[in-house]
């Protein structure tokens, strides 16, 4: 039963957001709400949304993440260019599977609005049954990432929850 089914269980995500300046106060991360709303209409229960600088902390709390089990974990910054910008650095070493072709639409999809989108770095994969994946930091750039996911995720989770449909 897929969780947007009528009467099943939510699928349980987290959602972690790598901004050093957002950790430490500087400004109010944007793309967290944005990404809650998603789930949300998508029949997730959010289990967990946590702000960390950029850097190692997102490889140490994204195992943490990993210990409960999602359904889904999405990360929002630290996939451009600054020297502090390892969230698909710490990412990768943790995936089983990678998927690139959910990251080529999704960076062909913002190509469509900026030629920007170019220079994310970030990945999408599994680890177990869990699908992680990395989204840019701005609000833009997340809504324009979820605008391709839209109309694939019920399968995809369908599929890592031992599901074969086509």
């Amino acid at each position: 039963m897929s969780a947007c089914e009528p009467g099943a269980a939510p699928r349980r995500a987290c959602i972690l957001i790598a901004s050093t300046r957002a950790a430490t106060g500087i400004y109010q991360d944007a793309s967290a709400p944005v990404i809650t709303d998603w789930l949300n209409e998508h029949g997730f229960e959010v289990a967990s949304s946590v702000v960390v600088p950029d850097g190692p902390a997102v490889g140490s709390t994204l195992r943490g993440m990993l210990l409960g089990a999602p359904a889904m974990i999405i990360t929002s910054g630290g996939t451009g260019l600054s020297h502090d910008d390892v969230t698909p650095e710490e990412t990768r070493v943790l995936l089983e599977r990678e998927i690139p072709g959910i990251m080529e639409a999704i960076r062909a999809a913002g190509a469509a609005k900026t030629p920007m989108a170019a220079l994310s770095r970030g990945h999408a994969g599994t680890v177990g049954k869990t699908f992680v994946i990395n989204l840019p930091g701005s609000p833009g750039g997340v809504m324009d990432a979820l605008g391709v996911l839209d109309p694939i995720i019920t399968h995809l989770c369908d599929q890592l929850e031992g599901g074969h449909g086509h």
